[in-house]
């Protein structure tokens, strides 16, 4: 398990060099078109609409929401049983979302919408969605004629050539997992579950975007409606539960077999998409910003894996993952904010002086972590995040 996935040789050099500098060309071309064609719970400094959504059962009050275009706060308060997660859907994409909402709390997301029909859901993945509809404004009539963004044509692309390299990366993994699982080598499938959902860590910016592959391939149990044995839990952390949970049960390990086909199969379509995708340059640094601040609030609970307990793993996929995009945006921050960028270096290398401790090898130890660890790490990691959060800003980017 190696901390810069960049360091490894690769299997098939000249297919890949290739593959990846066609890509560089289409992707600069698809940017270039782009460009010129036009906190956890604090409140946030500017918002011009403000909207309360409460959560009871299995539905949302107000279900339909209508706000002009430009930023909301939600304010999503939990009268539910469950800890839950409110997300923004643009079909299958993910807009914002807020994780982890404990029963009889709330959370505070702004969010800035453009004028369209969106789905928010409302709870528990399996429950009905709401509507959000979202109007034009002065807000949005100003953001189609912002200035040129050009500038971010190098980094996009370069960052398109990192999307499909990870994700090659991240099939070879997952299917080395489903033979080892096909095979009934369960040990080996222990060792290779944590490098697996390390690769998807690294491209879970923008992987989490597609939210039903998301939900597929990462959804925890604690978002169904029956948790681990509900039919729609599959993915990471079903072969997790089935390869590290004592409660798994003796005949698991078959039951296996077909979770580990449809994992291989739905890596294989993220790659596809990720191929595909449009990246707008303010998604970069917000898609970072979430992703850590998701990873902090979900740390002090014991992180993702319930079950094989692989949160230092997961946190050097998210480090890897997220540093890659402030690589990329530092040429233009370093002009715009000198004092933000140093302050985003200094918050990473923080990071990963947190995690030195635990290292073994190209790995980590074999060590479950205690509260106060983790919830070390995750004021470590919040702190990151808050400073990536306010990069787009300084860009010039909202």
């Amino acid at each position: 398990m190696s901390s810069n996935p960049s360091s490894k040789p690769l299997a098939k050099p000249m297919r890949l060099a290739v593959a990846a500098s066609a890509l560089l060309a289409a992707a600069g071309l698809a940017a270039f078109w782009y460009a010129s064609g036009v906190a956890r719970k604090a409140p946030p400094k500017v918002s011009d609409h403000a909207v309360t959504v409460t959560i009871q059962g299995n539905e949302c009050q107000p279900n339909e929401i209508t706000v002009p275009a430009g930023r909301t706060t939600f304010t999503i308060v939990n009268q539910s049983s469950r800890a839950l997660e409110w997300e923004i859907l643009d079909g299958v994409m993910v807009v914002e979302e807020r994780e982890n909402i404990a029963p009889g709390f709330s959370q505070i997301m702004t969010v800035k919408l453009q004028p369209g029909e969106f789905d928010i859901t409302c709870g528990l993945l399996s429950n009905p969605r709401g509507k959000l509809r979202v109007t034009p404004s002065a807000a949005s009539d100003a953001e189609a004629a912002r200035p040129s963004l050009v500038n971010y044509v190098g980094a996009l692309a370069e960052y398109r050539v990192f999307l499909t390299l990870e994700a090659g990366s991240l099939d070879d993994a997952v299917h080395a997992l489903a033979d080892a699982i096909g095979a009934g080598d369960l040990k080996q499938a222990q060792t290779l579950y944590a490098p697996a959902h390390q690769a998807y860590k690294r491209i879970e910016p923008m992987a989490e975007l597609f939210a039903d592959l998301d939900t597929r391939i990462n959804a925890r149990a604690d978002y169904f409606g029956e948790r681990e044995a509900d039919a729609a839990f599959a993915g990471f952390h079903r072969i997790e539960y089935g390869l590290f949970s004592a409660d798994a049960g003796k005949n698991d390990a078959q039951k296996l077999i077909p979770v580990a086909t449809r994992l291989v199969a739905d890596v294989a379509e993220l790659k596809e998409r990720l191929r595909a995708l449009n990246i707008p340059p303010e998604r970069l640094a917000s898609s970072g910003a979430r992703l850590l601040r998701r990873v902090a609030d979900n740390l002090p609970a014991g992180g993702e894996d319930h079950y094989g307990h692989g949160e230092l793993a997961n946190l050097q996929g998210s480090l890897d993952g997220t540093k890659k995009i402030a690589d990329l945006l530092s040429p233009l921050l370093v002009k715009a904010s000198p004092d933000l960028q140093k302050s985003v270096d200094q918050r990473f290398s923080e990071l990963s002086a947190a995690l030195d401790p635990y290292r073994e090898g190209e790995g980590f130890k074999p060590v479950r972590l205690d509260e106060a660890q983790r919830k070390a790490l995750a004021g470590t990691v919040r702190a990151l995040s808050d400073e990536m959060a306010k990069v787009n800003a300084a860009l010039g980017l909202e």
